[in-house]
């Protein structure tokens, strides 16, 4: 089993996005998914090797389901295009997870916290009005501005937040309502032997931009 298969089985998939198909490719898809823990595994190994504050998060549990939820969006397909995987979960929830990403129409790891309930954004706007000077400098730094983009769902506020000045510091910060980043990848990086290294290196320089974020609603 490889990524290349897992690729081919979600071609495959979203050619024929139906209950039916995947009943009749039910043991390729948990062929597909058990290796695709198994490599999980692996990695949250790894990754506990390389920060000491690392939750456990054995492949089981990182695993999405691959079935939309048509509940709350019935346009959508009945399965997704993509295998989604959230590492180093804390039990309390109040964190934001570090996200792989693998699909037909786009792959990438991202981290930090995507349009979070109003308890969270509230706190991650604490944190910037008291010390928003560390988190732009994360921001800022060289090697992180190489390794990812800021991701910008174009639902930032067009005033200040309820609370804040319009010529606060940090007002370009205090907007937003999504506070993550992303690193693409090729179908071809993820087929290659140094995929796990390369996921090892960009955890390492997410860390800090984290642990800044998670500190924020922890705390």
């Amino acid at each position: 089993m490889s990524f290349y298969k897992l690729y081919d089985f979600l071609r495959d998939l979203q050619k024929n996005n139906s209950k039916d198909w995947m009943d009749q490719n039910r043991t390729r898809y948990h062929e597909v998914r058990d290796w695709y823990i198994q490599w999980l595994d692996e990695l949250n190994i790894e990754l506990a090797k390389v920060d000491q504050d690392y939750h456990n998060t054995p492949g089981r549990k990182a695993i999405n389901r691959i079935n939309n939820n048509l509940m709350f969006h019935p346009n959508k397909p009945v399965y997704k295009d993509h295998f989604g995987a959230g590492m180093d979960l804390a039990a309390s929830g109040k964190q934001g997870d570090f996200y792989i990403h693998l699909g037909t129409q786009e792959s990438f790891i991202a981290g930090g916290f995507y349009k979070p309930k109003k308890e969270i954004l509230s706190s991650l706007r604490d944190a910037i009005d008291y010390n928003g000077e560390d988190y732009k400098r994360i921001l800022n730094k060289k090697s992180f501005k190489k390794t990812f983009n800021i991701i910008n769902d174009g639902d930032s506020l067009k005033t200040a937040p309820k609370g804040y000045s319009q010529d606060h510091e940090h007002i370009d910060l205090l907007r937003l309502k999504t506070f993550a980043v992303q690193h693409d990848l090729t179908q071809k990086e993820v087929q290659a032997d140094d995929f796990q290294a390369k996921c090892i290196e960009v955890y390492k320089e997410m860390k800090p931009f984290r642990a800044y974020l998670n500190k924020a609603v922890t705390v």
